[in-house]
């Protein structure tokens, strides 16, 4: 089992957790200095002893953190042996390290997580960020992950490379590589850890907005991608409203003719953009679903308009279909798609 550490500016927290970790495993370990700042040099000189130590010149990151350890482990190491990544702000147990890498090599085929369960004297913003985090990638994957933000993960050097493609390289690498797993239906475990918050989480160089951002920001492309057709979608209508005035069948041109162009931008935004799915099958399962959802729509729309205006109409029904729309594309239009499969393609 290889142990990555990477670290920002750490202190004397990370040689205790080194040489605990040396105490009672054999693990190795590689810790990367991501750009601290020279006064914390000699920690790292300390560590060599001990441990594998890379340096970055100026701070590129978490996630570029990892991946530099990632290369040198692939590099290094053979495709069926472990990897765990841990925090270097000695949040993470010896033994919690231990039970996740067990974990894994019991399923190697796995990706573990360890799991903290935000009990007792935990930070009100890592609490309410982590359940808003965890809710968000419920609803957008439809898996259950309860740590969505550990670092405490364990995995098979044969998955490094998806791993040195994932994008990012700061806090939303880690989040991108939950992502990746569901999108290829990469079995997820959960092992149950201690959660600890040294001095209320002051080491952390976790900054809420910008990197809140960058973790939320693939996820929110779905609803992003949704409101770009939508509005689309609601101003042809409106067009084609306006110039088929006095035919006989204005509202059904208008309202097909409307999801027609809509729904070709959207299922490109969300097959290439959001779901990343590679299939050419997705394209028909799509537009069975638009057909069912366009009758639906139609009719609610004829109902709707006898009495209410149709601009007021078409936000409402479009707001109650969503929901459906959204759970249908997620689960059979772009399924999760094996990592076998994307192989092949």
């Amino acid at each position: 089992m290889v142990v990555i550490i990477p670290a920002y500016q750490p202190d004397e927290k990370l040689y205790r957790l080194v040489l605990a970790l040396r105490e009672q495993t054999n693990y190795d370990i590689v810790i990367v200095n991501d750009g601290s700042d020279a006064d914390r040099q000699p920690l790292f000189d300390s560590l060599e002893p001990y441990a594998k130590v890379m340096t970055h010149k100026v701070n590129r990151g978490k996630g570029a953190a990892l991946k530099t350890a990632l290369a040198y482990i692939y590099d290094q190491y053979p495709a069926d042996e472990g990897v765990v990544t841990i925090d270097a702000d000695g949040q993470h147990l010896p033994e919690d390290i231990i039970r996740v890498s067990e974990a894994w090599e019991r399923s190697p085929e796995k990706l573990v997580l360890g799991s903290r369960q935000f009990t007792g004297n935990v930070p009100f913003k890592s609490r309410a960020g982590n359940a808003i985090t965890r809710f968000v990638f419920a609803l957008s994957t439809g898996v259950k992950v309860f740590d969505t933000q550990t670092g405490l993960r364990a995995f098979g050097v044969f998955r490094i490379p998806m791993m040195l493609e994932m994008k990012g390289d700061r806090y939303e690498y880690e989040i991108n590589v939950l992502l990746y797993a569901t999108r290829h239906r990469i079995p997820i475990e959960e092992v149950t850890i201690q959660t600890v918050y040294i001095e209320n989480n002051q080491s952390s160089h976790f900054l809420p907005v910008r990197d809140a951002w960058r973790i939320y920001k693939m996820i929110l492309m779905f609803v992003a991608s949704s409101l770009v057709a939508m509005l689309l979608d609601y101003v042809l209508v409106l067009s084609f409203t306006a110039a088929t005035k006095g035919m006989a069948q204005s509202l059904l041109i208008s309202v097909v003719g409307a999801r027609v162009l809509s729904s070709l931008a959207n299922y490109f935004m969300n097959c290439k953009l959001v779901f990343e799915h590679r299939s050419r099958s997705s394209i028909v399962r799509y537009y069975l679903l638009v057909a069912v959802i366009l009758g639906i729509n139609y009719c609610l729309m004829f109902l709707i308009t006898k009495v209410m205006p149709i601009a007021i109409g078409k936000i409402l029904v479009e707001l109650a279909l969503y929901p459906l729309s959204f759970y249908i594309q997620r689960k059979y239009v772009f399924p999760p798609e094996s990592e076998e499969a994307c192989e092949l393609e």
